[in-house]
């Protein structure tokens, strides 16, 4: 991975909620923030038409535009934005403008609508149909909420907010040990030698893994070496518990695994993937079993600070989480 991968801020598997929307006549705003593309089922219809799988309103007969304010699940900066408009085809808006607004994430939904301060952050642009419409975008604020904008009316499948995660740490606090890994705690893969079935973010996403299809699996290896992920932590901390999850994966699990940490806060990839780079043994190379939750923590031999950790499975296979337990030091990641 040249860069990190950008988080759906927004996506329901991380929390984020359609909070209120003017309109929601043929189907409803929480549709938007689901998983996929959304489906189609011909021949589908309710008591108010056709069943779509996104949020559609009504034709407007009156001036104006309709909109939807999304809480995002995880705070931060918004760097793209993605209006798919899957099987919205003759009823698909003419166009979109997202705004974004930053508040405490205790504000009641009617409290965020009438709230002054909103920013925009994609001017008003043209949409295709049955298209996945993504666009840029240039701001560095972080942002809790945003709202989207449909011009005149009609039906969006789904909305992404990808961005990089903004932790709010007073918030979260730093006198306990956490999972420094956690994508809500800013974690994030920074380089995978192989993601052929799904990718590394996966790892440390929240809960437990839905399927073999919601972790990280790679292809089957045919020659020599193994294959690994380096992830930065949210946080540089004191690691003290492992879990390795291999739920799901039965045929195609690991044989083994092992997990390193190095401390250098802000370092470029070429530097952690130098043969020089001083990475630590925390976890010995150690057995997994199938299906199975590990939990390591008189197995570990180093507990020193690190702002890394590179896990490395042998030869190939999937796992469903990596949770790194530690007391998080010093300042978050940038």
């Amino acid at each position: 991975m040249a860069e990190p991968p950008l988080v759906d801020l927004a996506a329901e598997r991380v929390g984020g909620r359609a909070l209120l929307a003017n309109d929601e006549f043929f189907a409803s705003k929480e549709n938007l923030l689901r998983p996929g593309r959304g489906e189609f089922i011909e021949g589908k219809y309710t008591d108010r038409g056709k069943w779509m799988d996104g949020w559609e309103t009504r034709r407007r007969r009156s001036p104006g535009h309709d909109w939807c304010i999304v809480r995002l699940g995880l705070p931060g900066v918004i760097r793209a934005v993605t209006v798919d408009t899957n099987h919205f085809r003759g009823n698909h808006p003419a166009e979109c403008s997202v705004d974004a607004l930053a508040v405490a994430r205790k504000v009641r939904p009617a409290d965020v609508a009438r709230a002054g301060g909103w920013t925009p952050i994609l001017q008003r642009s043209p949409l295709q149909g049955h298209s996945e419409n993504r666009f840029p975008v240039r701001d560095e604020t972080r942002y809790t909420h945003v709202r989207l904008n449909i011009y005149p009316d009609g039906g969006v499948a789904r909305l992404r907010m990808w961005g990089e995660v903004r932790p709010d740490w007073a918030r979260i606090g730093t006198e306990r040990p956490l999972d420094l890994a956690a994508v809500a705690h800013g974690g994030v893969p920074l380089a995978a030698s192989d993601q052929f079935f799904s990718e590394p973010l996966n790892l440390i996403m929240p809960g437990r893994a839905l399927n073999m299809g919601d972790g990280w699996e790679t292809r089957r290896r045919r020659g020599p070496g193994h294959d690994w992920v380096i992830l930065r932590l949210g946080r540089p901390g004191l690691v003290e518990r492992v879990e390795v999850d291999t739920s799901h994966f039965k045929g195609n699990y690991p044989e083994s695994a092992s997990l390193e940490g190095i401390d250098e806060p802000g370092a470029a990839l070429e530097a952690l993937t130098d043969a020089g780079a001083d990475w630590r043994e925390i976890l010995p190379r150690t057995p997994l079993k199938p299906d199975a939750r590990h939990r390591f923590l008189r197995e570990l031999v180093w507990g020193g600070a690190v702002s890394h950790v590179r896990f490395s499975i042998f030869p190939d296979g999937g796992v469903a989480r990596l949770r790194i337990y530690g007391r998080p030091l010093g300042q978050g990641a940038p």
